[in-house]
């Protein structure tokens, strides 16, 4: 059978433009002329921003104390001491002292940073239920078989929340003290708590089962709290906003970090007399010595630091920026020589011509 273009066939796309590839196109044809302002101007471009971001980074203040309890660093090593080889550890204090000689700009972030933790391990970031998270009431009898081997208490019980995630939650708190002149008494700085967590997470994928009779601790009932939690997962704060799946400490941690030394949000100052930054006098930590760190040779520190429009301080990213903006400039001027050269050549040859 002969093919025609009049007859159509059963596999014969319409006859337009676009089914034909008919479409008028454009296909540029790069020259010296173009390509060489584009690397020039493309390597300026990275490199002004570059600079912008690595000066916005560098003029980020930060303090930072390691209190894991190296020997020789402090009343923290006591504590690491104390709980070497307990599960749980013993309850321990220390204390951070640290002075400042002027206003430390806010708004002020309390962080706090684990390193040599992979919470990126496969079968670490998926020992959770997402369904028991969500509140279903079904999934918090029956969590999923992802949470083994911490599903079920020795007991039978289903453990609410599962999994080694919920199990490994950090449990330091601290509480800042100010002391506005030599000698005079320390004043509490306030630390607000509340809304450290992404809101997404909060109100979308973290919720708390429905109330039984009025009560959280009652949806909970025939659940266990993980091995290492000292209380069930609805008394981890007294506020009813801010326990069970909603707590944002919780939440804040349930948020896997991708690298093994990471820091997590632990409370923001910006009330009262703080809300622009922390005056200028002496200030104490207290630290309540609770995680085990030295098991897996991590380190635990907490972090003062502000912030700017970029974020917080990060200079790989001006670093980056810099680096690819060089590397153009690098590569449009070694394009710019060899054009220059051949060109020359080839204005020879067509003299000779």
């Amino acid at each position: 059978m002969t093919w025609s273009a009049a007859a159509r066939g059963a596999h014969q796309p319409d006859n337009t433009a676009f089914t034909q590839q008919r479409l008028p196109a454009w296909q540029p044809l790069l020259s010296a002329s173009i390509a060489l302002p584009l690397f020039f101007c493309a390597g300026l471009a990275f490199i002004g921003l570059g600079l912008g971001l690595f000066y916005s980074s560098n003029g980020i203040k930060e303090l930072e104390y390691d209190y894991t309890g190296t020997a020789g660093t402090g009343g923290c090593s006591a504590c690491a001491l104390a709980d070497r080889g307990r599960a749980p550890p013993p309850p321990c204090s220390c204390a951070w002292h640290f002075s400042l000689a002027e206003l430390f700009p806010g708004p002020v972030y309390l962080y706090y940073e684990l390193t040599n933790f992979y919470q990126n391990n496969r079968r670490y970031s998926v020992s959770r239920d997402d369904a028991q998270l969500s509140g279903l009431p079904s999934a918090l009898r029956h969590p999923a078989n992802e949470c083994a081997p911490y599903q079920r208490r020795a007991s039978g019980l289903p453990i609410a929340p599962c999994g080694a995630i919920a199990n490994s939650l950090f449990n330091d708190s601290f509480s800042l003290w100010h002391q506005r002149r030599a000698g005079g008494p320390y004043v509490e700085v306030p630390l607000d708590r509340t809304g450290i967590a992404w809101w997404t997470d909060c109100h979308v994928k973290f919720r708390n089962p429905p109330l039984v009779n009025g009560s959280l601790a009652l949806a909970f009932h025939g659940t266990a709290p993980p091995p290492n939690w000292p209380r069930p997962v609805y008394a981890l704060s007294p506020d009813p906003n801010n326990t069970g799946f909603v707590n944002q400490d919780f939440v804040v941690w349930m948020r896997t970090a991708a690298l093994p030394t990471f820091r997590k949000l632990y409370a923001r100052i910006r009330q009262g007399n703080y809300s622009a930054g922390l005056p200028r006098g002496s200030y104490v930590v207290n630290i309540t010595y609770n995680y085990p760190v030295r098991a897996f040779g991590g380190r635990k520190l907490v972090v003062l630091s502000n912030i700017s429009w970029m974020g917080g301080k990060n200079p790989f990213l001006g670093i980056a920026y810099l680096a690819v903006g060089s590397l153009c400039i690098l590569v449009g001027f070694v394009m710019l020589v060899v054009y220059i050269r051949y060109q020359d050549q080839n204005d020879e040859d067509e003299d000779e011509e």
